[in-house]
């Protein structure tokens, strides 16, 4: 007898508009991938576009490819791709290095354009490397680091204040902060802002011009797709691409790299957020996975991804599974997530990977689930419902195996 959960879950996908995109993205038979905020599946349409760059542009080409196949331009070109999907012009992004060596830039960026003020005003328990940047800067005795509680961060706002920098999504959580309410605030208060767009980049609608966001980074090998290690992106607000001066001033962001002059002049447009030799292969993966995204519609895949966790939840109650929600409860209030805290939640998660069912684990007691909905399935909710509550019930989890902690979580 079919459970009710699973038949469900089966009307639902046969009226799932997405549904034939998961056939774009290579998904290994066996496995329910509910980590797809932290690595995006595989396209499937990456290999021979890897191929193609590699035998055809390197292998054949060589160094000829920097101007037939426009290696120069990619960075700017996938980064205005990434545009629409953040609310940003295509002049105002560009797809480089990684998303904490952007955090650097821009930071530094933002106390240049503040003289005066040294705070760079976060939250705690925001992604570690946001804090560890700023850190960086505080070192140098360029920047003071000051934290707040998120319903305190208005009021921290101060004169003193050069930077409010926050994370869009939580990374442990899922919860979203008002991005315009912040950035009003912020503004207010003479502050510029920057928003981290790992976590909700690609996966939810976002709207920095908007906003009136300042500036803003993200991840390309989560909700993007990019394979592991993916450039990154940044986004400058036009209005201050003239202003803002990043302190990384290799030669690919200079105005004329191939003058070889031995000063440095920045490019006057996003360019001079480059730094060194942009990577071609990186680029390459990861603009299929722009592309793919794009196609699809982040309105549409958000939409999913909200009814792909709340049946994750109704299937949970339905097997009386009873864990601590720590994301939002309301949909609306969280990115593509959902986040639960159990003593155990390591062990139970190993126990899951082991039958499958891959989402991971955030210390110290997180145990998280993405909701890629380009190529997950209401089938494979109901399953992965499933086998938490066995997992559970049955104190699998109590395996000596799920209990050694590994050097990734």
């Amino acid at each position: 007898m079919t459970e009710p959960g699973l038949e469900r879950a089966r009307i639902l996908d046969a009226g799932d508009p997405l549904a034939e995109f998961r056939e774009r993205f290579l998904v290994p038979e066996g496995v329910i991938y509910l980590d797809g905020n932290s690595l995006g599946c595989l396209p499937k349409a990456t290999p021979p576009r890897m191929e193609q760059v590699v035998r055809e542009q390197w292998g054949r080409d060589l160094i000829r490819s920097w101007n037939t196949a426009g290696w120069v331009d990619w960075p700017a070109r996938i980064g205005a791709r990434i545009a629409p999907l953040i609310g940003a012009q295509p002049q105002e992004v560009i797809a480089c290095d990684s998303t904490s060596v952007n955090l650097f830039k821009l930071i530094a960026a933002a106390l240049g354009m503040r003289p005066g003020r040294k705070v760079v005003l976060s939250e705690p328990g925001n992604f570690p490397t946001d804090l560890y940047m700023i850190d960086g800067l505080e070192k140098q005795g360029l920047a003071e680091r000051r934290l707040a509680p998120r319903e305190r961060l208005a009021e921290a706002l101060d004169d003193d204040v050069a930077l409010l920098l926050l994370t869009h999504a939580h990374y442990k959580t899922g919860e979203l902060f008002d991005m315009a309410e912040l950035t009003r605030a912020a503004h207010e208060a003479g502050a510029l802002v920057l928003w981290d767009l790992s976590h909700s980049g690609g996966a939810l609608p976002v709207d920095l011009g908007g906003c009136g966001a300042d500036f803003a980074v993200g991840c390309g090998y989560k909700y993007l797709n990019g394979g592991p290690g993916a450039p990154a992106y940044a986004f400058v607000a036009e209005r201050h691409l003239s202003a803002a001066q990043q302190p990384l001033t290799g030669w690919f962001g200079h105005t004329a790299p191939f003058a070889f002059s031995d000063d440095y002049e920045a490019a006057p447009g996003i360019e001079k957020l480059l730094c060194g030799t942009p990577p071609i292969l990186g680029l390459a993966a990861l603009e299929v996975g722009v592309d793919l995204i794009a196609e699809i519609g982040v309105d549409r895949l958000y939409a999913k991804s909200q009814a792909l966790s709340e049946f994750f939840r109704q299937c949970l109650s339905e097997r009386g599974v009873e864990l601590d929600l720590v994301s939002p409860a309301d949909p609306a209030q969280r990115g593509s997530q959902l986040s639960f805290r159990h003593p155990e939640a390591y062990a139970i998660c190993q126990a899951l990977i082991a039958r499958g069912v891959i989402g991971d684990f955030r210390d110290p007691d997180i145990l998280r689930f993405g909701f890629a909905p380009a190529y997950l399935r209401f089938e494979d909710i109901a399953e992965a419902a499933r086998h938490l509550a066995e997992v559970i019930d049955t104190g699998e989890w109590q395996h000596a195996e799920f209990r050694e902690r590994a050097a990734v979580t």
